[in-house]
């Protein structure tokens, strides 16, 4: 996949995404107040040696307070465009709603993430397909019922394809993400983790983001700051079991995990 004039090729090294995060009731308290902070929050993470840029708008953590799509394209979109002009990295937009999407693609945007898979709004696989763009097309576990953690996967990414395939969006410019913390248990999340080699059955390249998420807090009763050594562990162990993408906050640090767990799992 080329992205940016920049070549992705999976499974010769797991590719760091770093997040700018616009919204000040993040989870893990890294939301950024301003247009120039945002800027600097981006370039920070380029000399870290992120590969890809996230930027979003509103927090996404369990119950949190929907934005109008006015408020969350007002918030996004000049932070895309003045990132896009300060740092040589694809740059995706997470965002769930099509115009908001639409907005960030307009204003420069490289790759678009969608926490629902294109299962929540109906005009996002088809914008897509439009551009011609990257998808990171995440599996959301929020408000489903669960039978089995792998295969509730497994059902959705199925749904999502099969609506890209619809849309006309091309497979091969899809990214899959099994939705680690979006709707699972403590237990669930864990196992997710160790049976994520499962998942490379669909023959997509694999985005995991746990950084600094709940459960790590759980299992290490620690606050959001005190969650490093956990997100380590965890990435660690996402990219031995089959990750090509990991979505993390601190890139410095992550970025040596990865390069130190590629030596040990990709040796040519």
């Amino acid at each position: 996949m080329t992205i940016r004039g920049r070549r992705f090729e999976w499974g010769s090294r797991t590719y760091v995404m770093g997040i700018v995060n616009l919204s000040p009731d993040s989870f893990s308290g890294d939301g950024v107040g301003g247009l120039r902070e945002a800027v600097a929050r981006a370039e920070r993470l380029a000399v870290e040696g992120a590969d890809i840029i996230d930027v979003g708008g509103m927090s996404t953590r369990p119950g949190f307070e929907e934005l109008t799509v006015e408020e969350e394209r007002e918030r996004v979109v000049p932070a895309i465009e003045a990132i896009v002009r300060a740092v040589e990295l694809p740059v995706s937009v997470d965002s769930y709603r099509a115009a908001v999407v639409a907005a960030a693609l307009a204003a420069g945007a490289h790759i678009v993430n969608d926490i629902d898979g294109f299962r929540g709004d109906a005009a996002m696989a088809p914008l897509v397909a439009r551009w011609g763009v990257p998808a990171v097309v995440m599996h959301n576990q929020r408000g489903r019922e669960f039978l089995d953690t792998v295969g509730d996967i497994r059902a959705g990414f199925e749904a999502s394809l099969s609506i890209a395939r619809q849309a006309g969006v091309r497979e091969e410019q899809i990214i899959l993400d099994p939705g680690f913390g979006f709707g699972w248990a403590v237990e669930h999340n864990l196992e997710m983790l160790r049976r994520l080699f499962e998942l490379r059955a669909f023959g997509r390249p694999l985005l995991v983001g746990t950084s600094r998420k709940s459960t790590i807090g759980a299992v290490l009763d620690s606050p959001p700051e005190g969650r490093l050594w956990g997100t380590a562990a965890t990435v660690a162990v996402s990219i031995a079991n089959g990750a090509d993408i990991v979505r993390v906050h601190d890139v410095a640090e992550m970025r040596q995990v990865a390069r130190m767990t590629d030596a040990i799992v990709r040796a040519r």
